[in-house]
């Protein structure tokens, strides 16, 4: 007859989170990158996953491409969405960064509600906000999707930094200027930042 008292026998099976850090030799950190479109979040976002990679960590990027395209493509961009969006992003990057895993999220998040959120889920010490900085004029100088254009002309509603706000984030643990740093500059700068908080 089993144990009364073992209601939930499986947690005490499952390997902890510094059982897959050391598997790894790393520690598991979300890396949030924030800013309007264009600003250059994917394209640092990405450089930065090579550089890790090459020093044999392990990341994951989480995007617009591939959580709208799964696990959120049921959701559509009113306010109640945005923020189920991002919950479900913040949930999915806990996993991960549970597992031992360096996550890097890569989403507009307006406002300091929606982050605050998100470090909630996560947990203050392994959320790290990246606020790239670039102005709104030079992400519209940018513009590669057309979006800030038909914004502009009335054709997509709520866009952000356009008819709707942006909120600056109040204190990020970094701050990048696409328009003023090279690709390079802003991935050292995230290195100098990232690397003493994953060793082991």
């Amino acid at each position: 007859m089993s144990n009364p008292n073992n209601i939930y026998p499986i947690f005490d099976q499952m390997m902890s989170r510094a059982d897959k850090e050391e598997l790894l030799n790393q520690r598991g950190i979300m890396i949030w990158f924030t800013g309007l479109s264009g600003s250059g979040k994917s394209t640092v976002a990405i450089a930065l996953e090579r550089e890790l990679h090459q020093r044999g960590l392990l990341c994951r990027i989480l995007d617009g491409d591939n959580i709208r395209s799964g696990i959120n493509n049921n959701l559509g961009f009113s306010a109640t969405d945005r923020v189920e969006n991002i919950r479900r992003i913040a949930e999915i990057g806990k996993l991960f960064v549970d597992t031992g895993i360096i996550t890097i999220a890569a989403f507009i998040s307006p406002n300091n509600d929606l982050r605050k959120m998100a470090s909630d889920i996560i947990g203050k010490d392994d959320f790290k906000e990246v606020y790239i900085s670039t102005p709104l004029e030079e992400c519209e100088k940018r513009d590669v999707k057309g979006l800030y254009a038909k914004a502009r002309k009335g054709e997509i509603k709520n866009f952000t930094g356009i008819s709707a706000p942006f909120e600056a984030p109040q204190n990020p643990a970094i701050s990048l200027d696409t328009s003023k740093l090279s690709l390079k500059e802003s991935v050292d700068q995230l290195l100098d930042m990232i690397l003493p908080l994953i060793k082991l």
